[in-house]
């Protein structure tokens, strides 16, 4: 079922030409606001004034660290294999969001004042947690949040160890704006839904989580630069050029990430934006990765010729934390430190005029019999 409404909000609303927070369009915000000003615009509801960002900052700043139990517990799950497959990031991000619960004093209290404190504390810890899943699948020592860095910045430096540029940082404040939100997607919704019960908040977010792991939903930028080194192989194997790489993914009907959207049918609003960003850091910082781009044009263009499909977000996105030198697994992670706050806000939206979510479905089995017939 698609393209039903399902319930009112006024966090997000999205279109075929634009895709708006709180009444501010996408590109505004991209162009003009950094993710912590987004963030809190999605929370709070409206854009903050310097001495209310200034001290959201130092919130989150004070918020980023983590029981070092459950730092060495999410690295230690981070380097773990299961029948000799390293476990699904998503999935070690998940049981990190369920920890926060357990030592959060107020996740059982779904009052408007708790809610809002506990959306802070989980969007400021979700990147140390990721950070530590790096850093045990990588066997390097933890490094502990920086409260000089912004966001996005400490994003980059816990998984990396190191300090991001100034461009590295300012693409991946870009991406995590335009992941921010998307009104009631598969994961926000699951997380409304969860709400709905008056459930707490960790609960919501967790479900959230198990949502966007999917490759149809958070999942597909991940999938969508492994097309794209599928590609390269296919073609410094010598076996044709992307044009009959395309050719074949045609004829056997495959399904090709980061193309098409459920809402958008004449382009993602946010692909281009994020495309131009990260083209300009592989151009100026690795010129190496700007072959991705390179393909990922011919791919686009492909796509839109032939098959008149538009690349969605998680596209560029894809060849953009490649260029920064992200490990693919990360990809949707790193989605969830940005979503967070959307679904955060959805979160408390449900609870403030809450009505439990219970569609209807409709039986096709068969029909009345009896046991004893």
């Amino acid at each position: 079922m698609a393209g039903q409404t399902a319930g009112e909000t006024s966090v997000c609303s999205v279109n075929q030409t634009q895709l708006i927070y709180r009444g501010y369009e996408i590109a505004d915000l991209a162009a003009n606001a950094t993710f912590e000003e987004v963030a809190y615009l999605l929370l709070e509801g409206e854009k903050p004034t310097e001495a209310q960002l200034a001290s959201f900052k130092e919130e989150l700043a004070e918020m980023r660290p983590v029981e070092p139990d459950i730092l060495k517990t999410i690295a230690a799950l981070g380097k773990m294999k299961n029948g000799g497959t390293d476990l699904h990031p998503m999935s070690v991000l998940r049981t990190g969001v369920s920890f926060l619960g357990h030592v959060d004093p107020e996740c059982e209290d779904n009052a408007p004042e708790a809610e809002m404190r506990k959306a802070r504390r989980m969007m400021a810890k979700i990147p140390t947690l990721i950070g530590a899943m790096q850093r045990g699948r990588d066997g390097k020592p933890l490094v502990d949040p920086d409260p000089k860095l912004g966001h996005a910045e400490n994003l980059l430096y816990l998984m990396s160890g190191e300090k991001p540029s100034e461009l590295a940082a300012k693409v991946m404040d870009v991406s995590l704006i335009l992941y921010a939100e998307h009104d009631f997607n598969a994961s926000t919704f699951t997380s409304r839904v969860i709400a709905s019960t008056e459930a707490d908040m960790h609960s919501a977010v967790c479900g959230g989580i198990g949502a966007l792991k999917g490759p149809l939903h958070g999942g597909a930028n991940e999938m969508a630069m492994e097309m794209l080194r599928e590609i390269d192989e296919f073609v410094a194997d010598g076996k044709g050029t992307v044009g009959d790489f395309m050719e074949r993914a045609f004829a056997e009907k495959r399904k090709l990430m980061g193309f098409g959207h459920r809402v958008y049918k004449n382009g993602d609003h946010r692909a281009g934006i994020l495309r131009e960003w990260g083209l300009k850091y592989a151009t100026q910082n690795a010129p190496e990765t700007q072959k991705w781009f390179d393909m990922g044009d011919e791919v686009q263009k492909i796509m839109l010729e032939q098959k008149n499909i538009h690349p969605n977000v998680d596209f560029p996105c894809g060849m953009t934390y490649y260029a920064l030198g992200i490990p693919v697994p990360q990809y949707t992670p790193i989605f969830v430190a940005s979503r967070v706050t959307g679904w955060c806000a959805h979160i408390m939206e449900q609870h403030e005029n809450n009505r439990i979510i219970r569609p209807l479905a409709e039986y096709i089995g068969p029909e009345l019999r009896k046991w004893n017939d």
